[in-house]
């Protein structure tokens, strides 16, 4: 029986075809063995496109593991979900188009970062498709929109009434989803925008709701004042200082994951800062080696600094930012102290400014008003006031400096603070003698107390971002005050300050008893926002 000429060619064109789809089987989507990279690096073996660079992208890829941790923990208003599938020839054509309005507000040079968290889940992966299920998704590309919190743990049905979350129905271009973004914020974003365009800026000083976007400027604001000090060297004579404002911090920061930072570093400052070591000519050798250690512990989490500022952001990079979220932090530990602590948190803040601030004139100014102060602080509201005024004397003196100079942001004139739209109580009916305001020291207390204590966090309450990674939840009130397990670190510095012989016993006592502690609290950090 003579065989077809055929056969041969096709029992080869059938095993190619059986071994190539074998291969692909073998290597799923996301694998390092065979990754989108590999496929382009086998098609071009003749070498033409082997020093094609692959960009980034600015549309946070979102798994089943992730999507609810990082919807729960992004600083921004209202995130936009694009569900698609990776083998969608549409939507590998939508991508350039999503990425275009992705680089307005994502990522550390987002023209309008902290507004829009722009994200994208891959239904054809297997991992994804209960996810995607739960979203009612049905055809690609999908895109949902609404606060960034609605979409944690839920589910979404096309018809489903009074829901925060809604289908983008008009979003095929990236000209089309913008236009649609504006219509339903208002907003007049264009793709063509560039950072700081100023008509974006939210200046309404009457709304004191604004102040809770400034939660991710105080991390914000930590991490950059400790990267400076780490860059600059700790110094024998600066040691006690240091470790008296990271204590406050651990007892006081309004941001747990800052708190539990400020911890790991005290835990292991002995290690990387002994005092005998610092205060000898080996001093260098220290800083040059185990600092490093130290500086990649990265005081509030691995994601911060973000890169860019919420409330304190002005209207050009060189003005408010890290000064604003310094002062922000400030008020927000002053009003977190006891009264017993008011003290101690009054030298850590002032000998902190002293010995670290590195804008020399602002360091001298701050610190001469510290040293006016004749008697001890016994009341926290006599804390909180003075540093108020302190703040209202430096905006006071800047005013001046900045309009003989021109160098003063238009959107946010220095003024004495708060305005009455904030806080009309706060001012007495004879409001000026003198060209000087007549306050109601009561009432601008209370203010303070609430703007910067329970105002600050409303962000992690509304996000629940207390919960550790298990899912635990801590109480809400472990946010905004001292919890028992660190009452010891604020003891020991008011010790120091009344006894400072008893500093070294008590600080090697506390941290060699934190150094058996674990931590169960462990937060998952929004990736590349």
């Amino acid at each position: 029986m003579s065989s077809s000429p055929f056969s041969p060619i096709f029992s080869v064109l059938f095993l190619a075809l059986f071994f190539s789809s074998s291969r692909a089987s073998f290597f799923p989507a996301g694998s390092s063995s065979f990754s989108r990279r590999s496929i382009l690096r086998e098609i071009s073996s003749d070498g033409k496109n082997e020093k094609r660079v692959e960009k980034a992208d600015y549309g946070v890829e979102l798994n089943a593991t992730n999507f609810d941790a990082i919807l729960k923990d992004t600083p921004a208003t209202y995130a936009i979900v694009e569900f698609f599938a990776h083998w969608c020839p549409a939507c590998r054509n939508y991508k350039p188009h999503y990425e275009k309005v992705a680089r307005l507000f994502n990522g550390a040079d987002a023209v309008h970062p902290g507004i829009i968290l722009m994200t994208r889940v891959d239904c054809a992966l297997k991992i994804n498709t209960n996810l995607c299920d739960k979203f009612s998704v049905g055809h690609y590309p999908m895109l949902l929109w609404g606060p960034p919190s609605k979409f944690v743990g839920a589910t979404w049905e096309p018809k489903q009434e009074n829901s925060e979350i809604h289908s983008i129905d008009d979003g095929r271009t990236a000209d089309r989803l913008l236009i649609w973004i504006n219509k339903q914020m208002g907003s007049s974003y264009a793709l063509d925008d560039e950072k700081y365009e100023n008509e974006h800026l939210q200046t309404n000083a009457s709304d004191p709701g604004q102040i809770a976007r400034a939660i991710y400027d105080v991390e914000e604001a930590t991490s950059t004042a400790f990267d400076i000090i780490f860059t600059h060297k700790i110094k024998a004579e600066t040691r006690a200082s240091l470790i008296k404002f990271l204590q406050l911090l651990v007892a006081h920061h309004p941001s747990k994951r800052c708190r539990k930072g400020s911890g790991d570093i005290l835990v292991n400052f002995d290690d990387v800062y002994p005092s005998e070591i610092l205060s000898t000519n080996n001093a260098q050798s220290i800083g040059d080696g185990k600092e490093k250690g130290l500086q990649n512990m990265q005081i509030c989490g691995k994601e911060v600094p973000r890169g860019y500022w919420m409330f304190c952001r002005g209207s050009s990079n060189q003005t408010r930012g890290f000064s604003c979220g310094l002062w922000v932090l400030f008020h927000s530990l002053s009003v977190r102290v006891e009264d017993g602590e008011s003290q101690m948190a009054f030298t850590a803040i002032c000998d902190f400014i002293h010995n670290f601030f590195v804008c020399e004139e602002c360091r001298q100014h701050f610190y001469g008003m510290c040293l006016s102060v004749s008697n001890p602080f016994k009341r926290t509201m006599d804390f909180v006031l003075w540093l108020w005024n302190a703040h209202n004397k430096v905006n006071k003196r800047l005013m001046k400096e900045e309009a003989s100079l021109e160098t003063g942001d238009p959107k946010f004139p220095k003024t004495i603070w708060p305005p009455k739209q904030l806080c009309s109580s706060c001012y007495l009916s004879k409001s000026s003698k003198n060209g000087q305001i007549e306050w109601d020291n009561d009432e601008v207390f209370k203010f303070l107390v609430s703007y910067y204590g329970g105002t600050l966090v409303t962000l992690y309450k509304d996000k629940e971002l207390l919960g550790d990674s298990e899912g635990n939840k801590a109480p809400i009130e472990d946010l905004a005050a001292t919890t028992n397990a660190i009452v010891v670190p604020i003891g020991a510095a008011l010790a120091i300050a009344v006894a400072s012989c008893g500093f070294g016993a008590l600080a090697w006592c506390w941290r060699s008893r934190q150094k058996n502690r674990k931590y169960k609290y462990q937060l998952h950090s929004l990736k590349n926002i």
